[in-house]
């Protein structure tokens, strides 16, 4: 690609980015005539009800009702169909060679955030809809009736279009040319080009949706979206995802994480970092907590130390330790001072200068610096 190519396609996945991050209430309006266009552009009649859901859990309970009272989900002619011929027609114009790149810098840019964050509503929404069975022992009727339960939510999680989630592959599509700003009219003939055009409105306004024959289930976007600056959901006093019906997503730096967990985390003390049984949150308590401040409360003692910095470890029950390698910048602040920083390298380092090595990629052997920075 081209360097003007580059700027066009950085500002449309800038977009995109935009859309698939948008919060807020719907133009229901808008959406519904852009959902009508997708019907038309796959031949179908319109929908004769649409129906509207503060989140995906409540329209996927609802999907559930429609699946078994026969509905029939036409998600292949509204979405797969054009969705594919417009893939090929985006391969095509870019070519064999530039597709590659191309993707890299739209799809390839968005997909990981946008695609991690699509997993964790699935899985939430499945495991509020179907829980797993409990750990103990149960009954072999109710273990496969649970399992059997939640196959069938997964069905109906597959008959969902992901509305702004889908915005890496719009970002593609308008890159390599084959979406249009708006969904044309009917009597345009491009079908799969008018059908890819609705599809894209719909994402810009709306979060998960459900097409049937007969009725079209949607989601509103949600009301609140905290993410650190990986992009994983991220948020210490509240929801890090929430929606307007209450179906809400907790998480620290992208691990998820029990609602009443956070409320405690203005009170973290060593005593309940050492007793917490789950060593995931307890990760997350000693990474509120902070390290530095940790190994100065808990009395730790320095394992390692040489002319690179100190190594410290952290001993936790039931998990593996957590080591860290202190260093002073030898470049002064502007007051004077020197920073301290704190790195953390795998549990088997043995010596500070491997430690301090290993976030540059090198052995140890191989580490002799001029000057430590």
């Amino acid at each position: 690609m081209g360097t003007e190519q580059t700027v066009a396609s950085a500002e449309v996945t800038a977009r995109w980015r935009a859309c698939a991050a948008a919060t807020g209430p719907a133009d229901r309006a808008a959406v519904e005539g852009a959902v009508r266009a997708a019907y038309r552009a796959a031949g179908l009649a319109g929908p004769a009800e649409v129906r509207w859901f503060g989140s995906p859990v409540s329209a996927a309970e609802a999907a559930l009702e429609l699946r078994a009272a026969g509905a029939v989900s036409v998600r292949e002619a509204v979405r797969t169909a054009p969705w594919e011929a417009a893939r090929r027609r985006a391969v095509e114009r870019a070519g064999a060679a530039g597709w590659a790149p191309l993707w890299s810098l739209t799809g390839g840019e968005l997909g990981p955030v946008t695609n991690a964050l699509a997993d964790r509503i699935r899985n939430a929404v499945l495991d509020r809809l179907a829980p797993e069975p409990g750990t103990e022992e149960e009954p072999g009727d109710v273990v496969e009736a649970s399992r059997d339960r939640r196959t069938t939510v997964r069905l109906a999680l597959l008959d969902a279009v992901r509305g702004q989630h889908d915005a890496p592959w719009f970002a593609a599509f308008e890159t390599a040319g084959v979406l249009r700003t708006a969904p044309a009219g009917p009597s345009e003939g491009d079908g799969a080009g008018n059908a890819i055009a609705a599809l894209a409105e719909v994402a810009c306004g709306a979060g998960w949706w459900w097409p049937y024959e007969d009725v079209v289930l949607i989601g509103e976007r949600p009301v609140a979206l905290h993410r650190d600056e990986a992009g994983r959901l991220d948020r210490a006093d509240g929801p890090a995802l929430e929606f307007a019906d209450g179906f809400a997503l907790h998480a620290w730096r992208g691990m998820p994480v029990p609602a009443d967990f956070l409320t405690g985390l203005g009170d973290v003390t060593v005593e309940r970092i050492r007793t917490e049984e789950n060593a995931e949150l307890r990760r997350v308590l000693l990474e509120h907590y902070g390290y530095e401040r940790y190994l100065a409360d808990s009395g730790a003692e320095p394992v390692h130390r040489d002319e690179t910095g100190v190594l410290w470890r952290i001993p936790l029950p039931d998990d593996e330790p957590v080591v860290m390698v202190e260093v002073v910048n030898s470049t002064a602040e502007p007051d004077g001072t020197f920073r301290t920083y704190w790195l953390r390298v795998p549990p088997s380092t043995r010596t500070a200068r491997a430690g301090v090595a290993w976030t540059f990629g090198i052995p140890e052997s191989e580490y002799h610096p001029q000057r430590e920075t």
